[in-house]
């Protein structure tokens, strides 16, 4: 009897009981406004002044109405944050557009509103990271679950499945939630949620995880968890605490500004005081106006996101870019990043009876018919080889006797090492040891053949990628962290020279060494999956390789689009050349206004000759900032 489908009621986001998290709402939406704002009123005076010569006071007019409509708020938030002691490079330019205001330069003062509301809105680009992974976990899951009632099928919101429940995976959707097959063959790519590189075979009997994606091959299973318990949810659980739970980093404008403020303020007031004139103090802070600050920075950021955008390396957050070069610990997943997160044929270990080649032509013949994750990874050695796999009769896939067919008149059966037990008792004496990775066993003819070892191979440049960390990047402790086995990880670790390894970690692990490590040093994460997501969040970078998938993306600060571990490298010398040129353009800048105070303090510079001389400093470090926009001859000193 053929199965009907009713529809009932369809959500589009599972419930925050599953671990969505409400979004945020930033303070700094009004930056924007506030800017253009800026933009506008100063290009008006400039129009109504030079270009329609109307009267001073009319031309000012736009001027005024910048400082009080977007200076005023800027200046009592400013104020708020001083007064709970976090003081950064906007304080001083807090000050100034009240000094502006006051001296009546209104035009100096619209700039440094624009300046500052510019810097802000450029910080504000990280701003709901949490919220934004969690909506793209979210929108993963699957709305609906399948529940089979008799011969009818019925869709049930995904909060509505309870254990025991019998519902029906259909091909390439993605499982609902964890459970156990008691209908159907066929495969599942657990490796966005576990780490293993391979599609598992599901037969009844196997377990399945929420968030696998099915194969070619509709499954019915069992529930055994509620979606808001599946592994999948406490995923999304986990990112969640593990954003709440991570410390703000300090802007490197922040940290220079807590020193710099403090500075310029002391100045200007010994100045004031022993002169017994407050335009001294206020000549001061014309010139102490952190203008390499508030725009030197975000210039350098802005060309080294352009710059890493040409070289195909997405800027999420542009504090990465700060950041990146003062990490001293990176910690690098396994499949997919340091591999091709594919199974390869790596070994294959004959006996006397037939010839490696005319083994391999027998199974490549057979494998051609099979759906088995093994058997790409077979026909592609046998591509490599130059055998063209034969035609096959009698081909069968029986559940615990593996794959059996007849080719070129031999009967060939390829099964797993337990298989090859039932098929030929004794058998494990004449079979090689078990190692790391996936092996199959073939007989021809009912005898023993060969045993076909698989492995994730690694990427041709992780060898000397993992080498040149610490010599060219003074990272100090290089780590493996992966979901997969510990056999095969430290298989992938022999082959790329990391002695520190951590084998068979769920999400909820790697985000718990990537927070413990972070706590000891700034830490590097470098991830590809789902699983990937809570670390590259608890890290301070995370950055996704490939774009296999939207929740990492989402989660990271930087994404590789093209998967090459030279284009991590890329992004390091980046990320160095712009805290380079930043600081400096910051530094220098803010050493030749200090000057300027000097001077300014002696009574040498008035307030206006001190905001051209200001000017002049701001002209200065936006030109040097403006390098970083630039592609140096070398980008890369990674050889692979």
């Amino acid at each position: 009897m053929p199965i009907v489908i009713s529809r009932t009621v369809i959500t589009t986001l599972p419930s925050r009981r599953s671990g969505e998290a409400a979004p945020r709402r930033t303070s700094r939406r009004k930056e924007p406004y506030v800017a253009i704002l800026a933009l506008v009123g100063i290009a008006a005076h400039l129009v109504l002044r030079h270009a329609l010569c109307t009267p001073h006071a009319v031309s000012l007019l736009p001027l005024q109405l910048t400082l009080l409509v977007g200076g005023i708020p800027l200046v009592f938030e400013i104020a708020g944050r001083a007064f709970r002691r976090d003081l950064g490079s906007d304080l001083l330019a807090g000050i100034a557009i009240v000094v502006s205001a006051l001296l009546g330069e209104y035009l100096a003062g619209a700039f440094v509103v624009l300046m500052l509301a510019s810097g802000q809105v450029l910080e504000g680009f990280a701003v709901g990271r949490a919220s934004s992974v969690l909506q793209a976990l979210a929108r993963r899951v699957p709305s609906v679950a399948h529940r089979r009632r008799d011969d009818a099928l019925e869709d049930l919101r995904l909060d509505d499945v309870a254990v025991g429940d019998v519902l029906v995976v259909l091909p390439h959707e993605i499982c609902p939630v964890d459970g156990t097959v008691i209908e159907g063959y066929g495969v599942m790519d657990e490796s966005y949620l576990t780490g293993e590189p391979f599609r598992i075979s599901k037969a009844p009997g196997a377990d399945v995880l929420s968030g696998a994606i099915n194969g070619d091959s509709a499954l019915t299973i069992h529930a055994v968890r509620k979606a808001v318990d599946s592994r999948y949810s406490r995923i999304m659980q986990v990112m969640q605490e593990t954003e709440q739970r991570r410390p703000r980093l300090r802007r490197l404008g922040d940290r220079l500004g807590a020193f710099y403020a403090p500075v310029a303020l002391f100045v200007a007031a010994a100045a004031g005081i022993a002169a017994g004139d407050p335009r001294r103090f206020l000549a001061v802070m014309v010139v102490a106006t952190p203008c390499p600050l508030l725009i030197a920075i975000p210039v350098a950021i802005i060309g080294s996101v352009s710059l890493a955008a040409r070289r195909g390396i997405i800027v999420k957050d542009p504090g990465v870019l700060e950041e990146i070069d003062t990490c001293r610990t990176i910690i690098l997943d396994k499949t997919g990043t340091l591999t091709y997160g594919e199974p390869t044929l790596t070994e294959q270990v004959c006996s006397a009876a037939l010839p490696r080649p005319a083994v391999l032509e027998l199974v490549a013949g057979l494998e051609r018919y099979s759906k088995h994750p093994l058997a790409v990874a077979i026909l592609a050695a046998a591509r490599a080889e130059g055998i063209p796999p034969p035609a096959a009769g009698a081909v069968s896939e029986r559940p615990g006797e593996g794959l059996t067919g007849t080719v070129k008149g031999h009967r060939v059966q390829v099964t797993g090492r337990r298989g090859a037990e039932s098929l030929a008792p004794g058998i494990s004496g004449v079979l090689p040891p078990a190692s790391s990775g996936l092996e199959c066993v073939v007989f021809v003819d009912g005898e023993y053949a060969a045993t076909y070892r698989f492995h994730d191979r690694p990427r041709d440049e992780s060898l000397s990628f993992v080498s040149h960390l610490g010599p060219r990047h003074n990272f100090r402790r290089v780590m493996l962290v992966s979901g997969d086995r510990e056999a095969e990880v430290r298989y992938l670790a022999e082959q790329v020279g990391i002695t520190e390894l951590h084998a068979g970690c769920s999400p909820e692990e790697k985000a718990a060494i990537v927070t413990a490590e972070a706590r000891r040093a700034r830490t590097l994460f470098i991830g590809d999956g789902i699983n990937d997501a809570p670390a590259l969040v608890a890290a301070t970078v995370g950055l996704a390789f490939g774009h296999n998938s939207d929740v990492t993306t989402e989660a990271a600060g930087a994404v590789i689009m093209d998967s090459s571990l030279g284009k991590v490298d890329e992004f390091f010398h980046i990320g160095r050349r712009m805290r380079r040129i930043a600081l400096q353009s910051a530094v220098g800048g803010m050493a030749l206004s200090m000057v300027g105070m000097l001077f300014a303090a002696v009574g040498a510079l008035p307030p206006v000759a001190g905001a051209i001389a200001q000017e002049v400093i701001d002209l200065a470090a936006i030109l040097n900032a403006l390098r970083m926009a630039m592609p140096p001859r070398r980008l890369s000193d990674f050889e692979p």
